[in-house]
């Protein structure tokens, strides 16, 4: 399945490495460039960024857009880590989604959310 959505949405924040109909699995390696302190701790902002893509990709409609969003993370994302996430669309009433989505690294959940996208019929900006 080809992504219709997001396609100029850097790898380095999360590259799909699955896709079919309402699913996607993105996965995002974290880097150097996204730690907050000398420890390796990685923004919380490139996790949830990395899962609101993960959302659009299981929508997977040219114009989706973030409406809403409920997040918790479960755990901390240090430097070098290797974030799973998994979206699948739970629910769909005419032109919203509601997407779940759930981050592990290896075993560990790191990170739940929900996500409530709209499919548009034209670009936001237009």
């Amino acid at each position: 399945m080809e992504l219709k959505t997001h396609k100029k949405y850097d790898k380095k924040f999360g590259e799909v490495v699955e896709l079919k109909e309402n699913f996607a699995k993105v996965k995002l390696k974290t880097t150097a460039d996204m730690a907050v302190d000398e420890e390796g701790l990685v923004h919380g902002g490139f996790t949830f960024s990395a899962a609101d893509f993960c959302a659009m990709a299981a929508v997977n409609k040219p114009y989706v857009v973030l409406a809403k969003s409920s997040s918790t993370f479960l755990a901390p994302v240090k430097v070098g880590d290797v974030v799973e996430f998994e979206g699948k669309v739970i629910q769909q009433e005419g032109k919203k989604y509601k997407v779940e989505v759930k981050a592990k690294i290896k075993e560990r959940e790191v990170y739940k959310g929900e996500f409530t996208c709209v499919n548009l019929p034209k670009h936001i900006l237009n």
